[in-house]
């Protein structure tokens, strides 16, 4: 549908063939606020994505088109500046980074829409980054390798935007390979894929429908809280330069009698960076019963020690713990609402889809979506895909 929509646009607004690429959404199984902490995650490109179609101008002019809100943006590569509309400060970050970078760029003309939902916690941002990216590397020939252009995305976000994100949303929207989890070192930037091919089992993901903003206070107080614990260790342990590199011992000794907040923020990633290490050995074990009751715990520790949970997807976490057919299940994303993921047996689908909106409605007044996802793969042109529908 998303396809067609843009299509149907190009054709109509367009007198020259685009560049057409998709970026994909991510999941992250297990591996949350981690990114940030230089530790491990361990995400994957889904089937649900931005599709961007791309042409050059004969002018400086900047001119998106948000299909999916009906909604326009106008500006010249001088003057880039944050927009009351938001959204296209997401497109425009990237234009100033590559500007920043030394790469010539003229005028352009895109447009695009997408079905990642919106403020579910599957990094419709950072899809949006990196179609932009993609797009523009594709449209000028900029010769720009796939890292750089995570790297410049995520500064787009950090900087343009004024998230302080990690790299893996970035990472896996441009990396991302089909029935394959990436396991990322997010310190080093050295990863592998690591096989997600269980015939039997449906990743869904269950969205609360409380919209959360990344931009929010808390994301970012986050973020201080575990560099004020690192600070902490750095007076006596000085080759600790993130909790990537801190132990649980570390923390009760330096940590724990300065600040008991500040303890459960660290106490949280030190143990999730060495939980996702277990679950990827249960993988490679095709071990999914003992994968995902790690996810399970991750929950409870993104809840009472990390404290980015909220109500609902606490209920939703005690719902799918008291299903036989979930094998695991956990909040995922910046937190406070998006969406769970979970690991649900195939023959079991419908009963917990059903089960899981009927509970929901009734707790919260409030309907619950669900998307079952598939692993696919990472950034790409689909022009040809367009041109021959």
């Amino acid at each position: 549908m998303e396809q067609a929509k843009l299509n149907a646009f190009c054709q109509q607004h367009f007198d020259q063939e685009p560049v057409i690429v998709k970026a994909a959404g991510r999941i992250n199984l297990i591996g949350e606020h981690t990114d940030y902490n230089n530790g491990f995650v361990l995400p994957a490109a889904i089937d649900k994505g931005i599709y961007m179609a791309i042409v050059k101008r004969n002018d400086n002019k900047i001119v998106l088109h948000a299909l999916d809100v009906n909604d326009q943006y106008q500006g010249t590569l001088e003057q880039l500046k944050p927009t009351a509309q938001q959204w296209p400060d997401y497109l425009l970050g990237v234009v100033q980074q590559l500007q920043m970078g030394g790469y010539t760029l003229g005028g352009f003309e895109c447009a695009f829409c997408g079905n990642v939902p919106l403020g579910a916690g599957l990094s419709s941002s950072a899809a949006l980054e990196c179609a932009t990216a993609f797009a523009l590397n594709e449209l000028f020939s900029l010769e720009i390798d796939r890292i750089d252009m995570v790297k410049l995305a995520q500064a787009a976000e950090n900087q343009f935007v004024g998230v302080r994100c990690g790299i893996m949303d970035q990472f896996a929207s441009m990396f991302g390979r089909k029935q394959q989890l990436i396991k990322l070192d997010c310190g080093s930037l050295d990863y592998e894929y690591i096989p997600f091919n269980f015939d039997d089992v449906s990743l869904v993901l269950l969205d609360t429908q409380v919209k959360h903003s990344l931009a929010s206070s808390e994301y970012n107080t986050r973020r201080a809280e575990c560099e004020a614990g690192v600070a902490l260790i750095q007076q006596h342990h000085s080759h600790v330069k993130s909790l990537r590199d801190a132990t649980v011992e570390m923390l009760d000794e330096y940590v724990k009698k300065h600040n008991a907040t500040t303890y459960n923020r660290c106490l949280y990633v030190v143990e999730e960076i060495q939980r996702l290490q277990d679950a990827c050995e249960d993988l490679q074990r095709n071990d999914l019963d003992a994968f995902g009751k790690k996810l399970f715990i991750t929950h409870e520790g993104l809840d009472k020690l990390y404290n980015v949970s909220c109500p609902e997807l606490n209920w939703l976490a005690e719902f799918a713990g008291k299903q036989s057919g979930i094998l695991g299940a956990r909040m995922m994303g910046g937190g406070f609402g998006g969406c769970t993921i979970n690991i649900v047996k195939k023959s079991a689908v419908s009963a917990v889809l059903e089960k899981a909106a009927a509970g929901y409605e009734q707790q919260f007044k409030t309907p619950l979506k669900a998307y079952v996802t598939s692993i696919e793969d990472g950034c790409h042109t689909i022009v040809n895909d367009l041109v021959n529908n």
